[in-house]
């Protein structure tokens, strides 16, 4: 099996190994209805933000 012949260089192989240590994003707890969202952001299932509604969803009810 043939061997390098030059040295990688530690960026070119830190790049490769650059997916290893990628996390999942950050998430949170809706204060209204408890369901799971991003940070900073609204709501999907109940539509709000803050504290107040700026998503007109519909509830299906």
């Amino acid at each position: 099996m043939p061997n390098p012949v030059k040295r990688h260089s530690k960026s070119r192989r830190n790049s490769r190994r650059a997916h290893d240590f990628i996390n999942a994003p950050a998430g949170s707890v809706c204060p209204q209805c408890n369901e799971p969202k991003l940070p900073h952001r609204a709501c999907k299932n109940c539509g709000t933000y803050k504290g107040r509604e700026v998503l007109n969803v519909d509830k299906g009810e």
